[in-house]
């Protein structure tokens, strides 16, 4: 699935963001999805979520 499309991702999915702190490096956060931040229904550089332990980022991988 397309990470940067939001109707794609749902509270309780699991994914891998990229925290604003980690984007230079690329290392991904994996958790579940607590609530959808973006508003739009794309966003090129990934839907902002936040994950149930607070963190927030934007997903780049959808976890099947």
């Amino acid at each position: 699935m397309n990470a940067t499309i939001r109707e794609y991702i749902q509270p309780g999915m699991r994914v891998s963001i990229v925290q604003k702190q980690d984007q230079g490096s690329g290392k991904l956060t994996q958790g579940i999805v607590k609530d959808i931040l973006t508003s739009s229904a794309e966003h090129p550089r990934g839907i902002k979520v936040r994950l149930e332990t607070g963190q927030v980022g934007r997903v780049q991988i959808i976890e099947q």
